[in-house]
């Protein structure tokens, strides 16, 4: 791969990985933030209808399972950052082949190239465990 072409994923992986950690930020914020009469300064003993206490639980679960999955994406961004520092980004981590531009283009943290993810997908694993891609 190209160095220009390494240095464009760079800052487009640097790029998404600030905005998910905002975003993971801004969700955290609101899954942890008080019930919704707290929040609006209530702090009366009168009880809370059944159904909002519902809503606010279902919306704090809702928001903890993103930030799970942007979680999981910020990890692999950070692993394809090391990888372009150790200079293997591009190669997949699986059979050693060269990853198809187009795929990084759409996922710029993919570590498999398309013939491995869908094997992988498959449930064809080879045996050694891999990194997400």
């Amino acid at each position: 791969m190209k160095p220009t072409d390494v240095r464009e994923f760079k800052t487009a992986l640097e790029a998404l990985r600030a905005r998910l950690r905002g975003d993971v930020e801004t969700m955290a914020d609101a899954a942890l933030r008080k019930t919704r009469s707290e929040a609006s300064g209530d702090l009366s003993s009168m009880p809370i209808h059944m159904a909002d206490i519902g809503s606010d639980a279902f919306e704090q679960e809702f928001t903890l399972s993103l930030m799970a999955s942007e979680e999981g994406t910020l990890e692999m961004i950070e692993h394809a950052l090391e990888r372009i520092r150790a200079r293997t980004y591009g190669s997949c981590e699986d059979c050693g082949g060269v990853i198809a531009k187009k795929r990084l283009e759409a996922i710029p943290f993919a570590s498999l190239c398309i013939r491995c993810a869908e094997k992988q997908e498959q449930g064809g694993s080879g045996g050694r465990p891999r990194q997400p891609r």
